[in-house]
């Protein structure tokens, strides 16, 4: 069978079990492109390790989920003998480095807040009002930079302070509630927003009332980054990302919950399902270390050595 063959059906088999598989899918047939579609009986060891290598960069993440979806192409082929060995190396190395998300400082996103005019002059798609309100949202409430994007008027009810956030990663939705500061400045946003009665109209939207794309944040939000000098070592791959505002809500809330005496074991759970992740340890991923933080955890161990109530 030829490679796009076996690639069509196993693509076809994920989606049968619910599996979006949109980026795995690109990997495949990316895979598929390299090899010039041959039989897949054809493809050799050293051709697979190649496309894994690309341009022979240290092993990263990417290098890894290249490996992980072509191991997963290879059994659905073997077991059914449509290839009798898997071409895969037989041991994963592990990533040389791995990437540290960026936690931002209340004094760096309030610079950050004092650029978006700038970022977002005559020439850019997107107005000023419209970001300041998406940087607020994304935030306050730790929302996938995908999530907050696909809202609609209808999926934000301000009279109940929550957002509905529908089918997104693993397919599922969740109600996320919103503080009230934020939902006051939400409404504030809402009164302004030219919509015709549209109850489907984006949430946040260009000038001509488009949705507004990631590619477009992505870029207001470089721009915003280096009015405010916000960045860190690493290279331009590894400088602060928008996604990092989920990262810094995760963990500046982690603070002021170390602050109040809270308790984690029960609060930890709810950030996990608030965040809308599978399980506590897609959580724990989110909970980088910062000074600030391991301070407060030193200080509510101390507090348990002593016996003292924190």
């Amino acid at each position: 069978m030829k490679t796009s063959e076996v690639i069509s059906l196993y693509i076809s088999h994920k989606r049968a079990l619910g599996r979006r598989y949109r980026g795995e899918e690109a990997i495949l047939r990316s895979f598929c492109k390299m090899t010039e579609n041959q039989p897949i009986t054809a493809i050799r060891a050293e051709t697979v390790l190649a496309f894994l290598n690309g341009k022979g960069e240290p092993i990263t993440e990417t290098w890894l989920k290249k490996y992980r979806v072509l191991s997963g192409l290879y059994k659905f082929a073997l077991i059914r003998e449509w290839v009798m060995v898997s071409p895969l190396p037989h041991t994963q190395p592990k990533p040389i480095s791995t990437f540290v998300p960026y936690i931002y400082s209340h004094e760096e996103l309030r610079r950050l807040l004092d650029t978006v005019p700038d970022a977002c002059g005559d020439r850019s798609p997107v107005d000023e009002k419209v970001f300041r309100i998406f940087f607020l949202l994304l935030y306050g409430t730790g929302l996938r930079m995908g999530e907050a994007l696909a809202l609609t008027l209808n999926d934000v009810d301000l009279s109940q302070a929550f957002l509905y956030i529908r089918n997104t990663k693993f397919f599922k939705s969740r109600l996320v509630p919103l503080g009230k500061d934020l939902t006051k400045v939400l409404t504030e946003y809402v009164l302004n927003l030219n919509h015709g009665g549209n109850v489907e109209a984006p949430f946040f939207c260009f000038h001509d009332g488009s949705p507004m794309s990631q590619t477009a944040a992505r870029n207001v939000f470089r721009r915003m980054r280096t009015y405010a000098g916000v960045h860190c070592e690493g290279g331009p791959r590894h400088q602060p990302r928008l996604h990092d505002l989920r990262h810094s809500f995760a963990v500046h809330r982690l603070i002021s919950w170390y602050r109040s005496g809270e308790d984690l074991h029960t609060l930890l759970p709810k950030l996990a399902t608030y965040l809308g992740h599978v399980d506590l340890s897609s959580t724990q991923r989110y909970l980088t270390l910062t000074p600030e933080l391991l301070q407060q955890a030193s200080l509510r161990f101390e507090h348990y050595a002593r016996g003292e109530q924190s």
